[in-house]
């Protein structure tokens, strides 16, 4: 296999692993700009507040008439006051709030970025220290606490992953001339992937299990968190080109030499040479040779004709090769 074939044995993981890289770069830009609607489609996790009512039970409070209407008044000013958005998105960096408008998605606001970011309810929703604040964050309190520092890894996790993904893209330069580049590139990707496989493990069970305790909590003020789809998609296939790369990479660092397996004329160490003739193994013998004779009798031939051996001397002519 010459440069061509190491070539093409090293375009099959270097592609995989731009294309994981990319898909991590889509993963960070979720959730940056409220002017566009394809990376407003990338996030985490979904509270949707649009019908959000608080009864009077909720609030030990005798069910009349008067006190529903008031209550319902109650919510919607305080909703309005609030500025409560009718859906928030959490992703990476930050989180984008918005209103449905002819039954479709407009984002309004997006947070500013921030490192080890995680979605607080209470504080977005402006609820500290009041009453409100009680009533909503009292069951949620707690998990809150441990996804905040999951989050953190979870960040942490991410930023190693694209490092080690850029990385392992420059030493796969390397892995083009020798196989020893690809050993070193293979160890890169295995850094790599281990970090992208923890932070897409991270975010599915805490956004998973945030998603559960936020809607045990809340449903009863008909506040309901869903998962984005296309979030995770792009989350695990980051993992699959990775962990794909991973793997041809290390088969190149076993195989596809890049040396041609043609085998020139001459021997290696640069000689030149030629060929000369040897002696037939059935030409003449020195001193006598002595046959049986008689009638039918064949003289051994060692599984060779022997006809008119003797009279053609260049019946076998064998060569051996001879340095110059």
């Amino acid at each position: 296999m010459g440069k061509a074939g190491r070539f093409a044995c090293i375009f099959t993981p270097m592609a995989l692993t731009i294309a994981s890289l990319v898909c991590l770069i889509i993963v960070g830009l979720g959730g940056t700009n409220k002017n566009d609607s394809n990376l407003n489609s990338f996030y985490f996790f979904r509270a949707n507040t649009a019908d959000i009512n608080v009864k009077p039970s909720d609030l030990n409070i005798p069910s009349n008439p008067l006190t529903d209407a008031i209550i319902n008044q109650t919510t919607s000013a305080a909703k309005d006051a609030l500025d409560v958005k009718d859906f928030y998105h959490v992703s990476l960096w930050s989180y984008c709030a918005g209103d449905f408008e002819n039954g479709k998605d407009k984002v309004t606001y997006c947070s500013p970025r921030k490192n080890e970011f995680w979605f607080n309810p209470v504080e977005v929703w402006g609820l500290n220290n009041t009453n409100i604040d009680q009533l909503f964050s009292k069951e949620l309190r707690s998990g809150l606490h441990a996804y905040q520092q999951a989050a953190k890894w979870m960040f942490i996790a991410y930023v190693v992953a694209v490092v080690a993904t850029i990385v392992e893209i420059l030493v796969g330069i390397f892995a083009l001339f020798s196989r020893l580049g690809s050993l070193a590139t293979t160890i890169v990707s295995t850094i790599s992937s281990l970090f992208l496989i923890a932070f897409a493990l991270t975010a599915t069970i805490l956004y998973a299990t945030l998603m559960g305790s936020f809607n045990e909590a809340l449903k009863k003020y008909n506040i309901h968190g869903s998962l984005g789809h296309s979030m995770y998609v792009t989350v695990w296939l980051a993992v699959a080109f990775s962990f794909g790369a991973g793997l041809f990479w290390l088969f190149s660092s076993c195989c596809c030499s890049g040396r041609s397996n043609r085998i020139k004329y001459g021997d290696q160490s640069g000689k030149k040479g030629t060929y000369e003739r040897v002696e037939s193994p059935y030409g003449h013998r020195e001193g006598p040779v002595n046959f049986h004779s008689g009638p039918g009798y064949q003289a051994p031939h060692h599984g060779v004709p022997l006809n008119n051996v003797g009279d053609r001397g260049t019946a076998y002519e064998p060569y051996r090769r001879a340095d110059v």
